[in-house]
Order: structure tokens, then C-alpha cells, then sequence
């Protein structure tokens, strides 16, 4: 991957995932003079601003109008520019849905879109800062890679990995504090290619987001109080999805439970869901999120309490599936 980062894992204590965003983007900018910076007038708050004061000649604010943001950065894109967006996730994949399509998406230009205040990290700021549909609005544009890091760390290894893929990625990072999941960079990450953060055999949680470091703590406890063999993916992918590792868990463990803050429809549980039912095989299955509501408003670890899409969220959930059968015929060979 293209150059390093100058903060240690010493420093994730005080860096939030739109900080080490910041700091990533500046080292990578120092590499690559072709980077540049756009903000609508979120500088400050999505933490792209310290591109800004680094290089203040690569950093553009279009001023409060989103659609523009991304009209620019098409411009800048094809005439071999790599413009770095950034705005919450809401304004990203709503107020400027059609210019990410067809300005973006459409012509596949080389623009990276950071999405921050995903799901609902900015529970105080309630439904319009919100965003709990963007991942079912924006992995359905064609050429788009969409990713949504577990933590601070597997942020800064998903922007120095978007400069791999020649294309539009979206990133979709939380309001920041989010709990840390990881505790190096000394593990293999890989666009498209789910993380195991737990080895099982009973029963595979997938996640993504906030929830897969609540599903590592929830496969502790299932372990030391029911004998649970919890396997735990991080799909930090949601597009291109990780298949094989799907369908390696349904091969094994047979009973499959996603988590996400995000709306249950469209999201990495319909994505998961997909290629399970493509493939034939059966399983138990229950995916994990908002139900077709708006969220309640509230601090984000009282949101993920409600919703069930924290530890105890898990703990309980899992606990379920596994009181559910399933088809034992080992030949799936007649249900393909």
C-alpha cells in the first residue's frame, strides 16, 4: 500500500476515527501530490481540515452545498486529480445521492468519498443527521467499493487502502470515541476480504461498523457462560462482499446472525442474506439493526442498547438463534 502513517497505536486512545482520517490523508497527500481536499463547510467537524492547514492550496470548501461538492470533485477527478470528500453520510448519500450516481459513479472517476457521522453516531442530533439508509442507497451504484472500518486503526488502513482501487470508494466512519476493536495494525486488511475475529463452529456473527467490537466481547461471554463456539467476521467490505467467507460460515456453522447500525433492509444483512440465497444452502438466519423506523434520539451506546446491536444486544440475540433449527440434510446438492 502506498506509504505509512506517523502516529502509533499508542495514540488511537486520543485519536477518533475522523482524527486518524485526518492524519492519514495528510501523509498520504505528502506522497501523492495529486490529492485534494473538499470539504462543504464541514472542515472542522469531519476533521478533513488538517489536509487544509497542511496544504491549504489543495483544500477547496464549497461552502454549504453538497451537491456541488461532489459536482466539483467529478471535475477535479477527470483531469487526474484524487479527491478526497468528506461530509457526514447523510448529506453524502441523501442531499447529494444524484451526484454521487451520475457525476461519480457513473463516469467511475477516482474520487473517495468519507462519510462520517454514520448510523446513529450522532444519536443527540436525531433523525436528519442520521444516517441509517445510506449503505442500501449507495451499494446499489454501480462501480462504488463501500467500506465501513470496525475502528480508528481499520480507518487509517481503508483510506491508505481506497488509493488502490482506481474508482469511487465510500468510507463510512462514526461521529468519533468510538470503542477501539483492534489493539495494532499487525493484522491483514484487504478490500473485499472479511476480517475473523473469532474462530467458531455454533454460530457466525457478522458485522461491521461499531457493532464487530461488541460482537468480539459478546463471543467472550457466550464462550465462558454457555460453551458457545462464536465465530466473528468483521465485513468491513459491504461492496465488493466477501462470498467466500459467507458461505464458509453457513458450510460450518450453520446459523448465521448479522449486526449493523443501520436499517435492516438494504444494508450488510440484506447483503449477506443475498448470497446465502444464491447459493442454495440453507441455514438459520436473522439479521440485526434499525426495523423500518427512524431511530429514537439519545446518546449513541443508548441507541445501540435499544436496538440490540450491542453486547448484551448480541449475547441476547445469539442465544436465540441458536434454540432454532435448521434443514440437517448435508446434501445440498438438490437444493441448488
Amino acid at each position: 500500500m502506498s506509504g505509512g502513517v506517523t502516529w502509533t497505536v499508542y495514540d488511537v486512545d486520543k485519536l477518533t476515527q475522523k482524527e486518524v482520517y485526518g492524519v492519514v490523508l495528510c501523509d498520504l497527500a505528502k506522497i501523492h501530490p495529486e490529492i485534494v481536499g473538499l470539504s462543504a463547510d464541514l472542515a472542522q467537524s469531519t476533521k478533513i481540515g488538517a489536509l487544509g492547514e497542511k496544504y491549504p492550496d489543495r483544500f477547496f470548501n464549497v461552502g454549504i452545498a453538497e451537491q456541488n461538492l461532489f459536482g466539483v470533485a467529478a471535475g477535479m477527478a477527470k483531469v487526474g486529480l484524487i479527491p478526497f470528500v468528506s461530509t457526514f453520510s447523510a448529506f453524502a448519500s441523501m442531499r447529494a445521492c444524484e451526484f454521487l450516481r451520475t457525476d461519480i459513479c457513473y463516469q467511475n472517476l477516482n474520487c473517495k468519498i468519507i462519510a462520517t457521522h454514520g448510523g446513529t453516531s450522532f444519536g443527540p442530533a436525531g433523525t436528519t443527521h442520521h444516517s441509517t439508509e445510506d449503505l442500501s442507497i449507495v451499494r446499489a451504484f454501480a462501480n462504488l467499493t463501500v467500506i465501513v472500518p470496525a475502528d480508528a486503526i481499520e480507518t487509517a488502513k481503508s483510506v491508505r487502502a481506497c488509493m488502490e482501487v482506481k474508482g469511487p470508494v465510500y468510507i463510512r466512519i462514526g461521529r468519533g470515541f468510538e470503542p477501539r476493536c483492534y489493539e495494532s495494525e499487525d493484522y491483514d486488511f484487504k478490500i473485499g476480504k472479511a476480517v475473523e475475529l473469532s474462530v467458531g463452529t455454533d454460530v457466525t456473527v457478522i458485522a461491521c461498523g461499531t457493532p464487530v467490537q461488541h460482537a468480539v466481547q459478546a463471543a467472550k461471554i457466550l464462550q465462558q457462560e454457555d460453551g458457545l463456539s462464536v465465530r466473528v467476521l468483521n465485513m468491513h467490505t459491504i461492496k465488493p462482499i466477501d462470498e467466500a467467507a459467507i458461505l464458509r460460515a453457513v458450510q460450518d456453522t450453520r446459523r448465521i446472525v448479522t449486526f449493523e447500525d443501520h436499517n435492516v433492509i438494504g444494508g450488510l444483512g440484506t447483503a449477506v442474506a443475498d448470497v446465502i440465497a444464491a447459493s442454495g444452502k440453507g441455514c438459520a438466519f436473522k439479521k440485526v439493526g434499525l426495523p423500518d423506523e427512524y431511530a429514537i434520539v439519545g446518546y449513541p451506546e443508548d441507541i445501540q442498547n435499544h436496538y440490540k446491536i450491542d453486547t448484551e444486544g448480541i449475547v441476547e440475540t445469539v442465544r436465540e438463534i441458536m434454540g432454532r433449527d435448521f434443514e440437517r440434510d448435508e446434501d445440498w446438492e438438490d437444493e441448488v
